[in-house]
């Protein structure tokens, strides 16, 4: 798979970018219009991979991720069938894919905070925003 990830040389250099990026927005409806388009910027993500076995469960939309490479670097192929959780998979994607279990798991996410996630997501994209950077930790634990 070709990976598009990651974007900055460090999570947390993904995590400040990310913060500067939203902080040019005025509102939320322009916030979710960004999103949405970073959703469109994720790689395709083959339709044989849409299967339950790679389902992400937690989620009221349909989240399908696939991780792959070992504990050195870590890359996670991921895709939605909503378009607001498409850009919150290409976010946690920007921040965690392409990078060392051991930096996964030494990078809080941040960004959700920094840029106001938490407060104008509804519940159930909240839990399943917390399902993936679950996902993701979890999985670089299991290899790390």
């Amino acid at each position: 798979m070709s990976a598009p990830f990651p974007l900055e040389p460090t999570a947390a250099e993904a995590q400040r970018a990310i913060a500067e990026e939203f902080a040019f927005f005025g509102d939320w409806s322009e916030r979710y219009q960004y999103l949405i388009d970073l959703g469109r910027k994720l790689p395709d993500f083959p339709e044989t991979w849409k299967t339950e076995e790679h389902r992400l469960h937690g989620c009221q939309s349909m989240v399908w991720i696939v991780p792959s490479g070992d504990a050195s670097q870590l890359e996670f192929a991921a895709a939605s069938d909503s378009a607001i959780v498409s850009g919150l998979v290409f976010l946690a994607l920007r921040v965690y894919s392409g990078r060392s279990a051991a930096e996964i798991l030494a990078t809080e996410p941040d960004y959700v905070a920094a840029i106001g996630l938490g407060k104008h997501l509804s519940p159930t994209r909240s839990n399943g925003l917390a399902a993936l950077l679950a996902f993701i930790r979890d999985h670089a634990r299991s290899v790390s």
